[in-house]
């Protein structure tokens, strides 16, 4: 599918495109419950991974948050036998994620609808307030570490030029006026772009000319390593899927993000001056 002009779209699909194949894939809202109640796609399943977070990314805690989310995808329906389409309002952090999530357990095709439920409905296509059950399957993926970044790969990109940082925080939790931690500021080094940065006011993905001029303008180029993180790895999954539809080769999710970063003792952590442009 050529979309947008990126080079390799194959994390998201449009309501034309999805409307055409519902028989064929394994749909699933992310959205709160009384959003999903209200009315979504006929045939969508309901799975809110809102709140699913990880703060230690030291091994074994990390093998059980993994070990945990691959069983609540295949209690979803999930498996490597069926194309997985995750929807939400716009082409949200939420759907981000979990097409993050599946894609670094090595799903063959996992893809969020751009724009979401908004495009859906601008495109003329209806809604249903009927649940649909899910059908429980026993999956395992294969996992990518590749994909993923936990803190010891973060405190050994500090200063290395090789390795791109990416805040994707609003700007007052980077400048610590907004404090969701124990500790406020960025990691040293990193770019500050916020996620929504490249979606368009329709809560879609930008055209692909664009989004590639405001990366590379802040020094983010695809022959880097590129780790973006946020709070708990929501949004930055977004910038993730961005960056690799764009041709990245080389892109890792910070899962514990400053949920992590921001509540240790050990954390290098700097706060930005407050007359500094970000």
């Amino acid at each position: 599918m050529t979309y947008k002009g990126y080079t390799d779209p194959r994390y998201v699909t449009t309501a034309e495109d999805l409307h055409g194949r519902l028989d064929e894939v394994v749909l699933i809202d992310v959205r709160a419950g009384e959003d999903y109640a209200g009315g979504h796609i006929e045939g969508a399943r309901h799975f809110d991974l809102y709140g699913l977070d990880l703060n230690d990314t030291a091994e074994a805690p990390l093998d059980a948050f993994l070990w945990m989310m691959e069983t609540l995808f295949g209690a979803h329906g999930v498996g490597n036998d069926r194309p997985v389409v995750f929807c939400e309002h716009e082409s949200g952090y939420r759907a981000a994620r979990a097409v993050w999530f599946l894609d670094f357990f090595g799903h063959p095709d996992a893809r969020l609808l751009d724009g979401g439920l908004q495009a859906w409905q601008a495109a003329g296509m209806g809604t249903t307030a009927s649940a649909t059950p899910g059908e429980r399957l026993e999956w395992q993926g294969r996992q990518r570490m590749d994909r993923l970044a936990q803190r010891f790969d973060v405190a050994a990109a500090i200063g290395d030029p090789n390795i791109m940082l990416i805040d994707t925080r609003r700007e007052s939790e980077v400048r610590g006026t907004e404090k969701r931690a124990r500790r406020v500021g960025t990691i040293p080094g990193a770019v500050h772009i916020e996620w929504s940065r490249h979606l368009d006011e329709n809560g879609a993905f930008r055209p692909a000319d664009e989004v590639r001029a405001l990366y590379e303008s802040l020094g983010v180029t695809p022959d880097k390593t590129v780790i973006p993180y946020c709070h708990t790895g929501y949004r930055s999954a977004s910038t993730y899927l961005v960056l690799r539809m764009l041709g990245y080769p080389n892109v890792r999710n910070y899962l514990g993000s400053w949920e992590e970063w921001g509540n240790r003792d050990d954390s290098t952590i700097v706060i930005p001056d407050e007359d500094s442009t970000l």
